[in-house]
């Protein structure tokens, strides 16, 4: 290992002056320190932190995409040829079709491509001497996989004791289910009780879940451990083991209703929209076929108010409807009411309506709405890529004081592979030869 990978961290400039091996630094004037962290914070809170993705579909790579926000150098490790297997996900049944990859874009953004067999002892070579200067390690790979690669955490944290190895499983790296295979649809969405939970009653079918719509969250999860871990090296000076897991990340998902039955608590009756319990806590269908749903918890103060709204101040006075356990004992009659009045205006005139009195509400957004949506674009939920106008979704977090990168397009298949090489120390000649053993690509 080389002398200085046991002292390196989020770049110097960042680092803690704790009493590990780390050197204490020359101290500088005021001036000189906030020059030098405005100059950081103009290239990301992150600028320098060196991670290696060794990852694919999805969660755990969208982990680095998160990094790299921050302007975290990120190393995207896939295998020669086709590369990472998710490269092809918009060629499966059911996505849509483009000229665009999509799915690479949103995931693979600002990260550079290095081409490896890991199956070739060459290859693992290489990965060894990019881990000794490395500040994360990702993967989602299983832990048979690992093994067979040499990639464990065993495997890499002798060559870096500063190395933060994130690993991500389907169903937790414990017990009997540790080493199967888990994709969010099944290890999020179904194990953890939502994909029955959403159904509208118990005749009808599980709901289908959405491509990455556990993967997403997920990555978060896994990011606030890589973070935490970084946090506490700060303090350490050592490096760590961190992981998370789709199923864990599902029951959190779940977890109101999951702690109830934790608690033994009794469940009533589950209703269809028609037949819900609370009226004002329902959706509805407008005039052009557009639904919004109402979410008014202050239901007491709130109920006239709403009543004008819909132009149906009768309500107001009548018994059946005077008070809220009234509201609640003929909340199918309140629904059909509601049904027929919601639908003699179009959305947008009830949004300006329900708006305009301060009731909580909200649309039930179709995709067509997002690319045009303002409040998204004034909050830079969508971003444009690094010269151009195409958006992509930033990540859902932002930190005053410090800016995310532009979103840069995606690599092709070891498009820096060479520009890797060289930075850790390998000649023309010995890329020649790596390539030549087909353990670079």
């Amino acid at each position: 290992m080389r002398p200085c990978a046991r002292r390196r961290c989020i770049p110097a400039k960042h680092r803690s002056n704790g009493s590990h091996d780390v050197p204490a630094p020359i101290p500088a004037s005021g001036k000189q320190q906030e020059r030098g962290s405005n100059a950081a914070m103009e290239k990301g809170i992150f600028a320098g932190l060196k991670v290696l993705d060794c990852a694919s579909f999805i969660a755990a790579p969208a982990a680095a995409t998160v990094l790299s926000d921050f302007g975290a150098d990120v190393i995207k490790i896939e295998p020669p040829g086709a590369g990472d297997p998710y490269r092809n996900l918009p060629n499966l049944p059911g996505y849509p079709t483009g000229e665009h990859n999509f799915a690479w874009l949103l995931e693979a953004r600002n990260k550079k491509s290095l081409a490896l067999d890991l199956s070739k002892p060459e290859a693992q070579a290489v990965l060894y001497k990019l881990v000794e200067e490395a500040d994360v390690f990702i993967t989602n790979m299983p832990p048979p996989v690992r093994g067979r690669l040499g990639i464990t955490y065993d495997h890499l944290a002798h060559l870096n004791d500063r190395l933060i190895y994130a690993s991500f499983t389907g169903y937790g790296e414990k017990g009997e289910e540790a080493n199967k295979p888990g994709f969010d649809s099944n290890a999020y969405w179904a194990r953890s009780g939502l994909m029955d939970l959403v159904r509208a009653d118990t005749n009808t079918t599980p709901a289908r879940s959405v491509a990455g719509m556990g993967d997403h969250p997920c990555a978060m999860a896994l990011y606030s451990a890589i973070v935490t871990a970084l946090y506490q090296r700060e303090k350490t000076g050592k490096g760590s083991h961190v992981a998370s897991n789709l199923m864990a990340n599902g029951v959190w998902a779940a977890g109101v209703l999951a702690q109830a039955k934790l608690c033994g608590a009794k469940f009533g009756e589950r209703r269809p929209r028609e037949r819900a319990p609370n009226a004002v806590g329902n959706h509805y269908q407008c005039k052009d076929g557009r639904w919004l749903i109402l979410s008014l918890l202050s239901e007491e103060k709130q109920w006239p108010t709403l009543a004008k709204c819909l132009g149906r101040e009768d309500l107001i006075a009548d018994p059946r409807f005077a008070t809220k356990p009234d509201r609640h004992a003929r909340s199918i009659e309140l629904i059909r009411i509601f049904d027929e009045t919601f639908a003699t205006r179009d959305l947008a005139e009830w949004r300006k309506i329900l708006d305009g009195n301060g009731l909580v509400f909200g649309i039930v957004g179709i995709l067509d709405d997002i690319p045009n949506d303002k409040q998204m674009l004034d909050n830079e939920v969508l971003v444009p890529f690094e010269n151009d106008t195409m958006l992509t979704i930033s990540s859902p977090i932002w930190i005053d004081g410090t800016r995310k990168v532009q979103p840069r397009k995606p690599p092709g298949v070891g498009e820096h592979s060479d520009e890797i090489l060289r930075g850790a120390g390998y000649d023309e000649a010995a890329i020649k030869q790596l390539r030549g053993s087909g353990a670079v690509g």
